[in-house]
């Protein structure tokens, strides 16, 4: 295990999502840092991919746009997206020993379910595809597994996350016995 810190979320991610919220909502530079109480020179900033910015300063952002906190830090979406344990985007607190990590946002209208599941090497658990627009996040908890869409399927270990399209062929593998997992099932 590292004691390195969590990476930075990059700040270019940071500053487009700025802009095109912004642009969204129809506010100058000048109203949006008026709403969130910063400064109008620290939005400039942000939205010019510098500066630190912490978790009060995204959140006081996110407020007076009207979006969630994740809507400004969540990283473009690949097909199959996978976060080892550690490696997250994170976000620190000015003011208290704390660390955001944003493993997944919840779409406007999405349904999701939770599932705790325990799984035993031997056999491959071969999963037909759900509704359309479904999305699996996986996380692993203890053991070791493969999972993913059919021809993507990525090895996890404790703390790794991974997000894949449910709607297609996808399996789960145990490699350690008494592998467990929490595995959340999103429906839009």
């Amino acid at each position: 295990m590292s004691d390195s810190p969590p990476p930075r979320l990059p700040l270019d991610w940071i500053a487009a999502s700025l802009r095109r919220e912004r642009t969204r909502a129809g506010l100058s530079l000048s109203e949006l840092a008026k709403r969130a109480g910063i400064a109008k020179s620290t939005l400039s900033q942000l939205e010019a991919a510098g500066g630190n910015p912490s978790v009060e300063t995204l959140w006081a952002l996110g407020v007076a746009l009207g979006v969630p906190f994740s809507a400004l830090v969540e990283p473009p979406a690949p097909s199959v997206r996978v976060i080892r344990a550690g490696q997250g985007p994170s976000v620190a607190s000015e003011k208290a020993e704390y660390m955001a990590t944003l493993l997944s946002a919840s779409p406007p209208g999405a349904r999701r379910d939770i599932y705790h599941l325990r799984a035993e090497p031997g056999a491959v658990r071969e999963s037909d595809p759900h509704i359309p627009g479904s999305v699996e996040h996986l996380i692993v908890s203890t053991g070791r597994m493969k999972a993913g869409p059919a021809g993507e399927t990525v090895e996890l270990q404790p703390g790794d996350y991974m997000a894949y399209r449910g709607d297609v062929p996808h399996s789960y593998e145990a490699l350690e016995p008494g592998t467990t997992f929490v595995l959340v099932m999103q429906h839009v």
